[in-house]
């Protein structure tokens, strides 16, 4: 090259990405245009159908202008199908429930573009049964709505618990007596527990259904006993009275309607209480509301508390009137998974004017809530089944949990607020070196090195959900070896200004028997005693004794 040419410099991806485009502010509003761009769902939406009194020219055609379903964000913290989901009342901290037997915590304020993670991973009976915690998955989470801090967790045991925001056990109920036939003698549940929902006026109570044909009512300040008990006889032929409850929802009066707790049970039958007692014999009952034997796990009740449906596993949709508690007022078929997966569930939306559930096919369904028809479906996870589905009210956004692992967060940007758009409109955050998942643990199970831990936290989590000592928690932690734990700077000066200081880094037990022989021929320790030793002296035996051995005691005649 001469000196007149100008030198040739190649292009550095590495470094045009590192270094910035532009100097001053930047643009932030499009920079988040960009990334909900990037998020935008393939328009594969279709109404299904539209009202006679439906004006088809006004643009309503398309769905997403209607509902919260044009952008998504994805999720994948969890290993296994995912079975219940809920966010708090804020819309702030979102958790969700797995069969891989953990539930995690999600914040969306620390959340960004490229570090969509769990802060927290929970196995719930891990340090009381490490033997037996891959046999409990989570059935039911549901953050209390007067008082979000707390959350009400049910896994396929007895007792259900009390947690958190943090993760934090706050109560646990007591087990019943499994010996005790009479179900109301028994101060909890006696077999596994099948769902759970809170009392919507009183911070203080929830219920818990149950397999062994009971629903409890419980007070989180008493741990010890349940408060009410609703011991459910089923009239099936063959079944001794008892059945399995499969569902429990209590609606809340809030808009003028009745206090209600409706359940479900194997036997197919639809039970009513009035919420707030007496609990001795239920307000309503319907025998044959599903088929008997199959799995109604999809049961709400609409906010005024007068529509209420359920999803069974025959293979139908039901709609039901409080009032006239007798006959289903709409039946639409739509496919089960419930055999599959029994926590599958069916929503209202927070205004009521819609009802949403999943499919076996991995749609989504918008129903209309008098005819049950579909007015949306729109495709989440194509070929694996839809399980858990939820309409948040302050973030106007769907989350859905999948079989195959993936949470999705559905939202559109000029309808929804905070949560998934809040996520989106960030800009990602630059890779830390503790971000490596060969250097740290899993971000979809730990923490990563630019996070806050608060203290009192629960450990960081090795992959697999169990925790960094192994799972044998008698084992002792061992410390890792580091090039710099093996040689000291001052080793040698230790070695050699006191004296037998090498001995801490041996066996005791091999290195007494090495100075064994010379203790004894030249006694370090008691050379003061070497020659005031007493002589050992043994009893004679004599001649006799020898032959006929020790004196024995005669046996008595």
């Amino acid at each position: 090259m001469s000196d007149n040419e100008d030198p040739v410099i190649e292009n550095d991806e590495a470094l045009d990405s590192f270094l910035p485009q532009g100097f001053g502010k930047q643009d932030t509003a499009t920079n988040a245009a960009s990334r909900f761009a990037q998020s935008k769902r393939a328009p594969n939406t279709k109404r299904e159908q539209i009202s006679d009194n439906e004006d088809s020219d006004d643009g309503s055609d398309n769905p997403e202008d209607d509902y919260p379903i044009s952008h998504e964000l994805v999720i994948r913290t969890h290993d296994r199908p995912i079975t219940t989901l809920d966010v708090d009342y804020s819309g702030s901290r979102l958790i969700s429930g797995s069969t891989d037997c953990t539930f995690k915590l999600h914040d969306f304020a620390n959340m960004a573009p490229n570090t969509v993670r769990a802060f927290k991973s929970i196995d719930p009976h891990e340090k009381k049964d490490s033997a037996t915690s891959d046999v409990h998955p989570i059935h039911h989470v549901e953050f209390n709505p007067l008082a979000p801090s707390l959350v009400l967790l049910v896994t396929a045991t007895t007792q259900a618990r009390i947690y958190d925001r943090d993760g934090e056990v706050v109560t646990e109920f007591v087990k019943g007596d499994m010996y005790l036939r009479d179900m109301n003698n028994t101060k909890g549940h006696v077999s596994e527990i099948t769902s759970a929902a809170w009392n919507p006026i009183d911070r203080n109570l929830c219920v818990t259904s149950g397999t062994d044909s009971t629903l409890r009512i419980w007070d989180i300040n008493v741990k010890r006993s349940q408060k009410e008990v609703m011991v459910y006889k089923s009239r099936v032929a063959g079944s001794a009275g008892r059945t399995r409850m499969t569902a429990v929802r209590w609606s809340s009066p809030v808009q003028g309607g009745p206090n209600l707790l409706v359940s479900a049970a194997l036997d197919g039958s639809l039970v009513m209480w009035s919420g707030n007692g007496p609990f001795n014999r239920p307000a309503g009952e319907i025998r044959d509301a599903h088929k008997e034997g199959t799995w109604t796990g999809g049961l709400d009740i609409s906010k005024d508390g007068f529509s209420i449906v359920t999803r069974g596993g025959d293979d139908t949709i039901k709609l039901w009137d409080s009032r006239k508690f007798k006959q289903p007022v709409t039946v639409v078929q739509h496919p089960s998974t419930s055999s599959q997966y029994q926590s599958t569930n069916i929503r209202f939306s927070p205004t009521s004017t819609s009802i949403l559930t999943g499919s076996q096919t991995g749609h989504l369904h918008i129903l209309n809530p008098f005819t049950l028809q579909p007015d949306v479906v729109t495709p989440i996870t194509p070929g694996s089944p839809l399980i858990t589905v939820l309409w948040h009210e302050q973030l106007n956004q769907i989350l859905t949990g999948s079989a195959n692992a993936e949470t999705h967060v559905l939202y559109n940007p000029g309808m929804s607020t905070k949560g998934a758009v809040l996520v989106m409109s960030r800009a990602p955050k630059k890779r830390h070196i503790d971000d490596d998942s060969t250097l740290t643990v899993d971000m979809a199970e730990g923490v990563a090195g630019d996070e806050v831990i608060t203290p009192g936290g629960a450990p960081i989590r090795a992959p697999g959900g169990r925790s960094a000592r192994g799972k044998d928690p008698r084992k002792p932690y061992i410390p890792a070896t580091t090039p710099f734990a093996k040689s000291q700077p001052a080793e040698e000066h230790i070695k050699s200004s006191i004296p037998l200081s090498s001995m801490r880094d041996e066996d005791p037990r091999e290195a007494l028997l090495r100075y064994a022989e010379k203790a004894e021929k030249d006694p370090v320790y008691t050379g003061a005693w070497s020659k005031t030793q007493p002589k050992t002296i043994y009893a004679e035996i004599s001649d006799g004794e020898e032959k006929e051995g020790p004196n024995r005691k005669k046996a008595r005649r």
